[in-house]
């Protein structure tokens, strides 16, 4: 077992509203409009480095954006509430308070802060995003609550992880090829600790799947059938708890229409062609089962999406390969195992998001909210399933554009169990 903690630095990247882009990283210094007469000129003021890097310009007189508190007020804070307090603050801004006094460094360090922490509602859903830059892995984090991305280093993950797999309950999956050797990792990208996970029995590269178990504090990794060569790779699964994968149930012959896959209700699901319909993996039978449910006519490419309360979602492009397209979302009636469509990605949103016919899309999703990113326009479109709300991600052009992309939920009180 390996495990390495080094400690975290988050820069803030920006706060943007919608049809705004990055440059370089560095959001603008510019605020409302233009002024273009000599006398009336700009008076800017700037926080001092290792803040947040932002602006305020006025025109005439200096905003002082912020307010001094006393120092006495703090230090009289019985430690009790002081911890409550902190267990609410955002968990992306936890780690710049560190640096505020001994104290507080010590307090968000301590198992009384993680234990009020877990008792706090989550920050809400978060996107993740996965890019290798001039050999060094990057990583930009963006608050749906808060609508702003903040970067998180990731230099303590070794080289070799390359590919992002996915996010559950807090942590981060990874894999890629040491030398020939396959291998997988988990991680907190909040508290930068991480181990690599042994060896899969059949050590070849496949399709992965994270689940966290937070009840049981544990959390296991899929890894599904697939076909090595001549030879059918039996499904594996890592359990944290036992610290070693088990061998399953093969899969049986099938034609995969793709290798997406989707965990819903402890279930693994995935679209096959052959025999038409879906195969569903139980994970506490570990045993494979088809579902007969026809995909709709002229689907040209879908994705299942995991929903919250046991939902499952496909999504995908109807028409053919022309500009007769439209974007469409199914939810399964378990039930009648059928697909009934529930919304239409409107026409304005489509020919924006996917300018070219024949263009690839990504897309997942995390309790009942869609999210779809096209891969080279950099652009990223949430749809949120209850609410039947369409809106852009702001600000995501040089985060999304070639980057690997996923949900995430930031905790700190999830340890590599």
């Amino acid at each position: 077992m390996e495990r390495i903690g080094v400690g975290l630095q988050l820069v803030k990247i920006g706060n943007f509203g919608e049809g705004d882009s990055l440059r370089n990283s560095v959001p603008s210094t510019r605020t409302g409009s233009r002024n273009t007469s000599p006398s009336r000129q700009k008076v800017i003021k700037t926080k001092p480095r290792g803040f947040d890097e932002e602006t305020v310009a006025t025109f005439g007189k200096v905003v002082h954006a912020d307010i001094q508190m006393e120092d006495s007020i703090w230090a009289l804070l019985p430690e009790d509430l002081l911890i409550e307090v902190l267990a609410r603050v955002p968990p992306f801004l936890v780690f710049r308070l560190r640096s505020v006094c001994r104290r507080w460094n010590s307090i968000l360090q301590d198992s009384s802060f993680l234990k009020s922490h877990s008792k706090v509602p989550s920050h809400g859903p978060c996107l993740i995003t996965f890019w290798r830059n001039s050999q060094t892995h990057q990583c930009s984090v963006f608050s749906l609550p808060l609508k702003t991305w903040y970067k998180i280093p990731f230099g303590f993950l070794p080289d070799w992880a390359f590919w992002l797999v996915g996010s559950s309950g807090g942590l981060v999956c990874f894999c890629g090829y040491d030398g020939l050797c396959f291998k997988t990792l988990v991680c907190n990208p909040l508290t930068q600790t991480w181990r690599t996970l042994p060896n899969m029995h059949y050590n070849q590269q496949r399709q992965l799947i994270l689940v966290v178990d937070r009840a049981d504090r544990s959390f296991k990794v899929i890894a599904a059938s697939d076909i090595c060569g001549d030879k059918t790779l039996p499904t594996e699964v890592y359990d944290s708890n036992l610290d070693c994968w088990s061998v399953h149930q093969t899969m049986p012959a099938v034609n995969l229409c793709s290798s997406k896959m989707a965990f819903c209700d402890s279930r693994l699901y995935l679209e096959t062609l052959s025999p038409l319909g879906l195969m569903m993996y139980r994970v506490d039978t570990g045993q494979w089962e088809h579902i007969p449910a026809k995909f709709p006519r002229s689907l040209l490419d879908g994705y299942l999406v995991a929903g919250a309360q046991k939902r499952l979602f496909l999504v995908g492009r109807i028409g053919l390969y022309s500009t007769l397209q439209s974007m469409r979302i199914w939810e399964l009636d378990h039930a009648k195992t059928v697909w009934v469509e529930i919304s239409r990605m409107p026409p304005k949103y489509f020919r924006v998001l996917l300018r070219l016919s024949a263009e690839r899309f990504e897309c997942f999703g995390q309790d009942n909210l869609i999210c779809f990113t096209s891969w080279n326009q950099g652009k990223g479109l949430l749809y949120d399933v209850d609410k039947k709300t369409w809106s852009w991600i702001a600000g995501c052009a040089i985060q999304l554009c070639n980057s690997q992309v996923c949900f995430y939920e930031p905790r700190f009180d999830v340890p590599i169990y």
